[in-house]
């Protein structure tokens, strides 16, 4: 008999390490669980690739060679007159962003808000043809000239770096009496009283733009900023329709530079040679115009060693010069009397508070001072409800006596005359 022990009987009671065949089964598992994971790598490998293939096969043979990416398709025909003149530069005029400013509710905001057809070529000028490539869709753009203005006469406008700058005419011809409009009088009341109503900040807000050249009267004068878009083609309209402009100029603020009107501000910290580089620049954004205005600037229209410089250039420019009547500081008046230049203040801000029944209130004492003085001006926004009570005023104005003037009619020269 032996002493040796009895072999397991069970799984459980053997030894590990010496069941040689189940050894064998959990190495067979773990390579099969191995393999697994390798073979589904390699199957999204081989999808990925035939999927490239695919696409690279459609982009070099598909229709389109820019797989899907949208074309335009440039056409420039130049027509020129006279002397040959190439294209001006296309520069942004948009401005930074900048803090609200409750005096001029058009302030810009943003990127340029208005986009149109373009009007005829001036002189000197070519048009540009874009055709979206997908939809065949044409659409015409006006580059001008460096040597025309948007009436087509070159004698009132000078080259520079920036675009055309207006200026005198060799016969002595000022812009502002080349694009000025004519006053109709009354019948029968040759001497009645004058007014004259500026609309400002055009050009930015497209619904305000759009209503003012729509629904105001010749007469009216319209003041563009510099920084819309189409501003030559908005200002040819609005000439089409008897209107005069005036360019307003951003001048720095008491609260610069929190509340900023834009680039190129003329400031009472530069150089007058760098102001009058600025304005330069501002004065090219459009053409057409009788003068000039101030965009805010309540800190620079009280510093005479910054005033005078700038509107000894509009004098020299033949334009004539517009302030907004908010500050009471201002020393225009003076200095365009010592520059020789033909001035007007606005006597009443019309919307001041911008809702009907004050704007109506406004526009009465407007009449009631051209009245006792025989001429007055007065200012508003392009705010809806500016434009549709002045419209509304505007249509019985002569039955009461007084005539509606644009605002070269009713400009002082310094002699103390209308200009």
């Amino acid at each position: 008999m032996s002493d040796s022990p009895a072999p397991p009987t069970d799984e459980l009671s053997a030894p590990l390490g010496q069941d040689a065949d189940s050894t064998k089964a959990a190495g067979r598992r773990k390579l099969v669980k191995a393999a697994l994971p390798l073979a589904a790598l390699r199957v999204s490998a081989g999808v990925l690739a035939l999927m490239t293939l695919a696409f690279l096969g459609w982009a070099l043979f598909a229709e389109g060679p820019l797989g899907g990416e949208p074309m335009a398709v440039a056409r420039i025909h130049l027509q020129l007159e006279g002397a040959a003149a190439g294209p001006m530069p296309i520069e942004s005029s948009a401005p930074e962003s900048r803090e609200s400013d409750r005096a001029h509710p058009n302030r810009y905001d943003g990127p340029p808000l208005i986009t149109g057809q373009p009007a005829n070529v001036p002189r000197g000028g070519s048009t540009v043809t874009v055709i979206d490539g997908s939809s065949g869709k044409r659409e015409d753009f006006v580059i001008p000239g460096e040597g025309a203005n948007a009436a087509g006469d070159a004698r009132l406008a000078e080259p520079s770096r920036n675009g055309p700058l207006p200026r005198i005419a060799a016969d002595g011809t000022r812009p502002a009496e080349a694009f000025a409009q004519s006053v109709r009088p009354i019948p029968g009341k040759p001497n009645a009283p004058r007014v004259a109503v500026i609309v400002a900040g055009l050009g930015i807000s497209a619904i305000g733009t759009s209503q003012a050249l729509a629904k105001l009267p010749g007469p009216v004068t319209l003041a563009f900023t510099p920084y819309g878009a189409d501003l030559d083609r908005l200002a040819a309209r609005a000439r089409e329709g008897g209107h005069e402009l005036l360019l307003q100029v951003p001048m720095e603020p008491f609260d610069f530079p929190d509340n900023d009107p834009g680039p190129q501000t003329l400031l009472t910290s530069l150089e007058a040679g760098q102001n009058i580089d600025r304005l330069h620049w501002l004065m090219s954004r459009l053409q057409g115009y009788v003068g000039i205005a101030n965009y805010m600037g309540s800190r620079f229209v009280a510093s005479e060693q910054a005033l005078a410089p700038v509107l000894r250039e509009a004098a020299k420019r033949g334009l004539i010069y517009v302030e907004d009547g908010t500050s009471p500081r201002s020393v225009a008046a003076q200095v365009a009397g010592a520059s020789n230049l033909p001035y007007a203040r606005a006597d009443i801000v019309i919307d001041a508070v911008p809702n009907a029944a004050e704007i109506d209130r406004a526009l009465a004492r407007l009449e009631k001072t051209a009245r006792e003085r025989g001429s007055a001006v007065g200012m508003a926004n392009a705010l809806p409800a500016s434009i549709e009570r002045i419209a509304a005023w505007a249509k019985s104005l002569e039955s009461r006596g007084i005539a509606l003037v644009p605002i070269t009619a009713v400009t002082v020269a310094a002699r103390g005359k209308p200009s």
